[in-house]
């Protein structure tokens, strides 16, 4: 047991000492993904160091429905896993509105919601170009000021995207 927990301590230690590469000081693309429906974002990253980044994401989602805009903050670690190749962590929030367009609803219902969101990625950045894609998953949590279960009966948002941006 003494070994194995030793071996997970070495692992996590490993994982964090790992050198990041340079990452691009600016970054701006879309941010193509799914939560419940298909959404766009039109997505920016800023390098605050060698490892350490804030993405701003400003997008919406449109599902059977309900549409949505939003807007997210991201606080992001960046990790090299070799070459061109990054993985990355991240926390934030958000805030947004959303209006339910379904049947039995003359009123059109909506409502603002805010959200706090984890973030988790893999990235390769071209050596040629100056192009960046990524692969990301961010779980939503939503508060939602209606009271209304229609935006989202559980509060969770499982969003799964693939992101373009070109960098400089």
């Amino acid at each position: 047991m003494k070994k194995i927990i030793l071996s997970a301590f070495m692992l996590i230690g490993l994982a964090f000492s790992a050198q990041a590469q340079d990452i691009s000081k600016n970054a701006l693309g879309l941010r193509l993904g799914d939560n419940d429906g298909f959404g766009g974002e039109v997505s920016y990253q800023r390098g605050l160091s060698k490892n350490n980044r804030l993405e701003l994401d400003l997008g919406w989602r449109n599902s059977k429905d309900i549409d949505a805009v939003k807007l997210v903050g991201l606080y992001q670690w960046v990790w090299n896993i070799e070459g061109g190749f990054n993985w990355y962590a991240g926390v934030g929030a958000g805030l947004g509105s959303w209006s339910y367009n379904g049947p039995g609803n003359p009123d059109n219902d909506g409502g603002f919601f805010l959200l706090a969101a984890g973030d988790i990625g893999i990235e390769y950045n071209f050596s040629e170009a100056p192009i960046q894609l990524s692969l990301d998953f961010r779980p939503e949590f939503y508060l939602n000021n209606s009271g209304d279960n229609r935006f989202r009966e559980d509060n969770f948002g499982p969003d799964i995207a693939l992101g373009i941006r070109y960098k400089w």
